[in-house]
């Protein structure tokens, strides 16, 4: 996770945070952090998962942005236990952004900041831009890690070709789809390719 902790770096200094971590999520209910800026950051990322309550937990369910400028005003009502929790530990400012592609569900990055204070519009941006950078980094290592050979790549295109008639896309969306159907499944990318192709798995059941 070298690319992501590294990212995680620089949106430090993109956003003016004091923190930048990345948590991977799963509907069924299977998380954790995968990287994060620094080991304090990293600490109070967990504290989410440890109380199983956090504007990171409720980006991941509503796919929406959770931007909470002062977690001192009626932060304590929705999070009882985690605002107090991140309050002690210097935190003022907390945003989570959802990473997805369509209705894949990945994780969320969350930005720290120790002043309380809503993101500028400028900020709002580059967190938005460094969102996506995520879901690519997260990707591109499922992808690396799948190990596949000659053999898998060309049936991996045949399955691009065949997602991309199915949802009528671009080839680029396509492939992009796959892999998020991949990470989201925990599967490994020749894996769900050879069920697309053998027709086990199709990417349009449920679309008028």
């Amino acid at each position: 996770m070298v690319d992501l902790e590294r990212a995680c770096i620089d949106a430090v200094r993109a956003l003016s945070a004091s923190g930048v971590g990345v948590s991977v999520m799963a509907d069924d209910g299977v998380h954790g952090m995968a990287a994060a800026s620094d080991a304090h950051t990293a600490m109070v990322e967990d504290l989410q998962f440890t109380y199983g309550e956090g504007p990171c937990i409720d980006a991941f369910a509503s796919g929406l942005p959770v931007l909470v400028s002062d977690l001192t005003d009626g932060a304590a009502r929705q999070w009882p236990v985690y605002a107090p929790a991140v309050r002690a530990e210097g935190i003022s400012a907390v945003f989570a952004f959802p990473l997805q592609i369509g209705a894949a569900r990945l994780g969320v990055v969350d930005v720290l900041r120790t002043s309380p204070g809503p993101l500028s519009r400028a900020d709002l941006g580059r967190a938005l831009t460094v969102a996506d950078q995520m879901v690519t980094l997260l990707l591109d290592g499922q992808e690396r890690g799948d190990g596949a050979g000659v053999g898998h790549r060309a049936e991996l295109f045949q399955a691009q070709g065949m997602v991309s008639v199915q949802l009528c896309v671009a080839l680029a969306e396509a492939m992009v789809r796959i892999r998020a159907h991949a990470y989201a499944e925990n599967r490994p990318l020749s894996e769900v390719a050879a069920d697309i192709v053998a027709r086990r798995l199709r990417f349009d059941i449920g679309r008028p």
